[in-house]
């Protein structure tokens, strides 16, 4: 490690926001809160954000909770306790503890607000402020080195976005050497960017601070009764009209490119799932350059069982699909779909385009298309789900592009 990455580095403080409700996530997140949630079959969505910063050399990091948190403290205590206190690096899970404030976190910037005791403890020159709900892989480095080099009070990581897409995220006016010069948050009409009218900048949630601007910025909003106490909403806006220095980095990920998934609804993440299965994946889950950790456990092999010789015409057999340890392909077919561990799919039985959480048993017969079924559903022989839209909205959740959702206990 150069001289320069571990001075920068060292000197950094990183918050990870995961205290969300995810309520456009439900039901997946009646019993967990959305950075939990499994993801690609052995993953919770937080993994790619501690992943990120375990690869970039981070290692100071403490993940603000606070919505239904035991998974996510479970989580982190058995899957990512792996940093040496003794050289001061930590992980530690963080919910409201009411130093500064009686209620729990408000908002984004309220949380860091009722954190901000711990900059007096560790004496960060910067903090990096992320999301535990984002799926990406990058090198927070690059970032870090552009607000130093650019005397930054903050600087935005972002994202280039149709104009349709960007009316979901903060839209960023930028000059020609990226100081952010207009800020719009959700807008019906996206600023596009300059040569590019299709286009617009988005910020990804992605922030460093320096520590005395973000300390000054989090109290003042503290005491506004007018705000909502949100980065996006709030802080920015604020700090752009008191004509702070704030700059922005234009995200490229570890493979040139420029993936990057917000999970906020349910098709979103159906469709990040999705993306995993494709011949070549634009989240590259196999490069051993950056790799992506997640709690190991102890399982045995994915095993597939039974061929249409001699076994009654029965077929175990998994095409275009992720098939974590622990499953049994037992007779049934599995097609373009993620089992995540201790899957049982039992014989004459059809998964497609579908997602299955831990400890799901697919019953004999039964067909499946297109649905999210959470831990520990076993869907009786016979059920045909994901077929029939009208049958299926009388019991389950159905998304606008038509993912059914089958929520843990329902079965």
């Amino acid at each position: 490690m150069s001289p320069y990455r571990s001075g920068i580095l060292s000197k950094t403080l990183t918050m990870i926001l995961a205290g969300g409700q995810g309520e456009r996530l439900l039901p997946l997140t009646v019993h967990r809160s959305k950075p939990s949630v499994n993801f690609g079959g052995i993953y919770r969505i937080i993994d790619f954000t501690l992943s990120n910063c375990l690869n970039s050399g981070l290692r100071r990091i403490y993940v603000l909770t606070q919505y239904k948190s035991l998974t996510l403290d479970q989580h982190i205590k058995h899957g990512w306790d792996l940093f040496n206190v003794e050289t001061d690096e930590f992980i530690y899970s963080l919910p409201p503890q009411h130093y500064a404030a009686e209620g729990w976190y408000q908002g984004t910037a309220d949380a860091i607000f009722q954190n901000v005791y711990l900059f007096n403890l560790h004496r960060p020159e910067r903090v990096l402020v992320l999301k535990g709900d984002h799926v990406y892989k990058m090198d927070y480095q690059p970032l870090i080195r552009r607000h130093v080099d650019c005397c930054a009070d903050v600087t935005i990581a972002a994202v280039e976005r149709s104009l349709s897409e960007a009316r979901q995220y903060g839209v960023l006016g930028v000059d020609e050497t990226g100081r952010l010069i207009s800020f719009q948050d959700r807008p019906e009409d996206p600023t596009p960017l300059p040569g590019k009218p299709d286009k617009a900048l988005c910020s990804m949630g992605i922030y460093v601070f320096q520590t005395d601007a973000l300390v000054r910025a989090v109290m003042a909003d503290a005491k506004n009764e007018n705000s909502i106490h949100e980065f996006a909403h709030d802080i920015l806006p604020k700090m752009l009209e008191e004509g702070r220095s704030i700059h922005t980095y234009l995200f490229e990920d570890t493979a040139g490119s420029a993936y990057w998934r917000d999970i906020g609804t349910l098709d979103s993440y159906y469709e990040a799932s999705m993306d995993l299965i494709e011949v070549t994946p634009s989240l590259n889950l196999y490069d051993q350059s950056w790799p992506i950790r997640c709690r190991p456990k102890q399982l045995p092999p994915a095993k597939t069982v039974f061929s249409q010789e001699g076994h009654g015409g029965r077929l175990g057999s998994a095409l275009d699909s992720l098939i974590s340890p622990g499953c049994i392909v037992s007779g049934g077919k599995v097609n373009r779909s993620i089992l995540a561990n201790n899957v049982r799919i039992n014989s004459y039985s059809l998964v497609q385009d579908s997602i299955l959480m831990e400890n799901v048993t697919i019953g004999r017969h039964s067909r499946l298309r297109r649905c999210i079924v959470d831990e520990g559903v076993a869907i009786p022989e016979g059920a045909q789900i994901g077929y029939d839209r009208h049958l299926d909205e009388a019991h389950f959740t159905v998304t606008p592009n038509g993912i059914v959702v089958i929520p843990k206990g329902l079965y």
